[in-house]
């Protein structure tokens, strides 16, 4: 199935499911279920806004935005992981008043939806489970805390039915909402990351640079700059000092950049008596340069 299909076949379970849920809340008396059932129609609200996103990072380039549209795909994920952390916020306030002010609550009922629930958002959560993008991996974390909270809910449900602990459901509402709130966190950061132009996982450009400066007729390399459009793709551009035959070298250094898990790059060649225009990126630069050469002699 294409991203976006499942994506759209989680919304549409989630909504019908966060109905069906808003009734069994009221039905059976429990707040952690109508708490759930809120928490739930705000997913279904972010996985809506996820399948148009994604749908639209599909697009291929055109002179509105000439990167092409993946982007759109981290926002998506960068949005809905933001809904993610008020709903653990939400659940987690509900939970404490509930400490505070037990309430009666219809057992079997709960056992009865929370078994429903469980079975549902497994579904959802199998739909989603293999995603590239932030996107796929922010709605499929929706749907693992979904199925957790329910897995959680059914236990202390068939536990408070034998025993009288009513405590349990609160206390065990807000340590799913915690472990949901520091994944969140995590997603939020690495899409935070791809705006701010953050040098991709796993490259390291001083490597890099020490291995370009290497090949045969390179003199030096400066204004390097390695970004990410969406977490998959990555790009790089730099200046390339070469004194011999040009597209060889060139191949070299794309050849290199590829081994770094970069496919698309842009390189301007220049010759050792030209002047590159900006002379502070070049020292700054030189210093790792002369520093990297140091070191491998």
């Amino acid at each position: 199935m294409k991203s976006g299909t499942k994506i759209l076949a989680a919304f549409i379970l989630n909504l019908a499911f966060s109905i069906f849920e808003f009734i069994g809340g009221v039905f059976t008396g429990s707040i952690a279920i109508i708490s759930d059932a809120i928490h739930d129609i705000g997913d279904a609200a972010s996985i809506g806004v996820s399948y148009f996103l994604e749908k639209k990072s599909k697009r291929p380039p055109d002179e509105k935005y000439t990167y092409g549209y993946s982007r759109y795909s981290v926002l998506g994920g960068a949005i809905n992981t933001l809904i993610l952390l008020v709903g653990s916020a939400t659940v987690i306030y509900n939970a404490m008043h509930r400490i505070i002010v037990p309430t009666e609550i219809n057992y079997n009922g709960m056992i009865l939806f929370a078994v429903v629930g469980v079975i549902v958002n497994s579904g959802a959560a199998f739909f989603t489970r293999n995603g590239e993008s932030l996107n796929q991996k922010a709605v499929n974390l929706h749907m693992l805390e979904d199925v957790l909270g329910w897995i959680v809910v059914l236990v202390g449900a068939v536990v408070m039915k034998f025993t009288d602990i009513a405590l349990l459901d609160p206390i065990m509402s807000v340590a799913v909402a915690l472990f949901i709130l520091f994944n969140a966190i995590k997603t939020l950061c690495k899409a935070v990351g791809i705006f701010l132009e953050k040098t991709p996982e796993g490259i390291d450009v001083n490597e890099l640079m020490s291995h370009i400066l290497k090949i045969e007729g390179v003199s030096d390399v400066h204004h390097v700059h390695i970004w990410s459009l969406d977490g998959q793709n990555n790009y790089a551009t730099m200046h390339v000092v070469a004194d011999s035959e040009r597209s060889e070298i060139k191949e070299s250094v794309r050849e290199e950049l590829r081994e770094h898990g970069i496919i698309h790059s842009t390189l301007e060649l220049e010759a050792p008596s030209e002047n590159c225009a900006d002379k502070h990126c070049r020292v700054e630069f030189n210093a790792f340069a002369a520093h990297h050469h140091h070191h491998h002699h």
